[in-house]
């Protein structure tokens, strides 16, 4: 769940961070507001864009489990993992 809420602000901040580095290169303040006042609205778009994006892509992508769960058990003495059969 972690990794999973970290990978969702790294994608919303993706363009924010491409854009301070768009700023560097042309040689601008980076940390004025007036560099950032008006593309803000759009940067905050497309990282919403961007996070809604990898959100559907993983859902649709990902590897379904077919059959029932079993839990972690114990057999024969030895602790087996939970999985899916």
């Amino acid at each position: 769940m972690t990794r999973a809420f970290l990978q969702g602000l790294v994608l919303f901040f993706l363009p924010f961070v491409l854009f301070g580095g768009y700023l560097v290169i042309l040689r601008r303040n980076a940390l004025a507001w007036s560099s950032w006042s008006k593309q803000s609205f759009w940067l905050a778009i497309a990282g919403l864009v961007l996070v809604i994006l990898s959100l559907v892509a993983t859902g649709l992508l990902t590897e379904r489990q077919t059959g029932a769960f079993v839990p972690t058990h114990i057999e024969n003495g030895r602790v087996v993992p939970g999985q899916f059969q």
